[in-house]
């Protein structure tokens, strides 16, 4: 060991010194060979290298080959903004109706998100078995009820916040605060699309708006921009696609096989040009798109019995008008699954227009009578979905899961006939391949208020999700600001009991 006296030495000091700039030019070296773990040899998880897929800049979503053999090859996410309760609709508790109006027990300076809450209150809709399996679920979704044989709930699902911008966010991207890819967004990083022509990844807003985090939820956050989800609807399809007048068809096909010669040939002057690869790729997708979302948007083809079944041909009030917009969207949602778009995102509800809870399922004030609108919007196109991908054996290879920012009290808010926020204990559900149905896991306590058995976070849900996709959540990665990122963050166990 030097002694601190010989750290004063001039002498001493310029040849440890030495020492050191050649080990830095040794580690630069060793590097330069590939014989030095660098940021792309970081671990992601203890004991395992991260892996990141290879992009072509010039073919982005290109569909490429998962991690091991998954389960599922599409996603299908249905969002309901707002936080449905999940107390009036698939966890069902008796002991809550048996203590109707009673004190929580414990809960007596219960302060939640908007203030002191009242006492218990059962769902004003009556649970029923359904199916074979005998699940109990409410009469505000009879028809998702009745395909409760179809389901694999989750029924201890947890949050991190009680707000609803920040729920969004982190049900959607792992993280509360803004900035973070959507799964969406990591889904097609990793596996690119089978669909030439149209996105890899599509979000359906509901026609009422966006959701409260909005472009949050559908966002690529750090990853290339490629990643992000194109966001239209049945009802307002992406704007500039139809020719301009003036202009032949034959004259368009012409001006399209110029300007991509021209892309090519400028590309080849400029070799490794990653992002000039990428802005081609870009342009040459936003083309392919004027000819296939016309078609894909256009639900005239749809037979008069499929139109009938989402819901599509009632109007004239405002359940009605509002269902047949859905369903529209759901219509459209099974569509661009049918093209081989990999993650399509479809959401029920929207951020708060007209006040509170018209817009969403935000039920704080009078669920009853707010649910009483929202609840029949859902339950058919959404069960008409379903039932719809098996029947054409789309669910085979894609798994559907229902979401929503977080749950509700079992409480009525003080004061109030409505529900405060949960993010405590509430409910999820998948479908179609890769888990188990009929099949329920974990379960909140006696009266919906805490999960207590099975405790799920999101890090599991989304560990188990690209487990399905064939994906290794501690592996996926992308290196961002020195960190190695991850859906997951550094949390998340796949829930094996639920797969099939």
């Amino acid at each position: 060991m030097l002694d601190k006296r010989q750290l004063l030495d001039r002498r001493n000091f310029l040849s440890h010194s030495a020492g050191g700039f050649g080990a830095v030019a040794l580690a630069q070296l060793l590097a330069s060979e590939g014989l030095l773990s660098g940021a792309e040899d970081r671990e992601s998880a203890p004991g395992k290298k991260p892996i990141r897929p290879e992009i072509n800049p010039a073919n982005p979503n290109a569909a490429r080959k998962p991690h091991f053999v998954p389960r599922a090859t599409q996603v299908l996410q249905i969002f309901c903004s707002g936080a449905i309760s999940q107390v009036d609709t698939f966890d069902y508790k008796p002991e809550l109706v048996r203590r109707h109006g009673e004190p929580l027990p414990g809960g007596d300076k219960l302060i939640t998100f908007q203030g002191a809450q009242g006492n218990l209150t059962r769902s004003p809709w009556e649970f029923k078995p359904r199916g074979q399996s005998g699940k109990m679920v409410s009469e505000l979704v009879p028809r998702l009820g009745g395909l409760a044989d179809e389901m694999c709930f989750i029924h201890s699902l947890t949050g991190k916040t009680n707000t609803h911008g920040p729920g969004e966010n982190f049900m959607c991207t792992g993280f509360t605060l803004d900035g973070f890819p959507s799964a969406g967004a990591w889904m097609t990083y990793a596996l690119g699309s089978e669909a030439e022509d149209l996105p890899a990844y599509v979000a359906i807003p509901d026609v009422r708006g966006t959701p409260q985090s909005s472009v949050n939820c559908w966002g690529p956050g750090f990853l290339p921009a490629a990643f992000q989800g194109t966001d239209f609807n049945a009802a307002k399809p992406l704007r500039n696609l139809s020719t301009p007048e003036g202009i032949s068809a034959g004259s368009d096909v012409a001006t399209r096989k110029f300007l991509e010669r021209q892309n090519r040939r400028h590309l080849e002057a400029y070799p490794g040009d990653s992002g000039l690869a990428a802005r081609i790729a870009s342009y040459e997708l936003a083309a392919k798109m004027q000819l296939s979302i016309p078609g894909v948007t256009d639900l005239t083809s749809e037979p008069a019995h499929i139109l009938r079944a989402y819901g599509t041909d009632e109007s004239g009030s405002k359940v009605k008008d509002m269902r047949a917009a859905y369903g529209r969207n759901c219509i459209l949602a099974r569509r661009l699954l049918e093209k081989g778009v990999r993650f399509v995102q479809l959401f029920n509800g929207a951020y708060q227009t007209g006040g509170e809870g018209v817009s969403n399922w935000d039920g704080h004030k009078k669920i009853q009578a707010q649910y009483s609108i929202h609840g029949p919007v859902l339950d058919q196109p959404t069960a008409a979905l379903l039932k719809d991908l098996k029947d054409r054996g789309l669910l085979a290879n894609t798994l559907v899961i229902f979401n929503s920012e977080f749950g509700r009290m079992p409480t009525f808010q003080k004061g109030a006939s409505g529900r405060d926020h949960n993010p405590s204990g509430f409910t999820s559900w998948l479908a179609g391949a890769g888990v188990k149905a009929p099949f329920s896991y974990g379960a909140t306590d006696e009266f919906s208020y805490k999960a207590v058995e099975n405790v799920t976070t999101v890090y599991d849900f989304y560990a188990t999700v690209l487990h399905i996709l064939g994906l290794d959540h501690e592996r996926l990665s992308f290196y961002h600001n020195g960190i190695e990122r991850r859906l997951t963050d550094v949390h998340g166990h796949v829930i094996k009991d639920i797969l099939a």
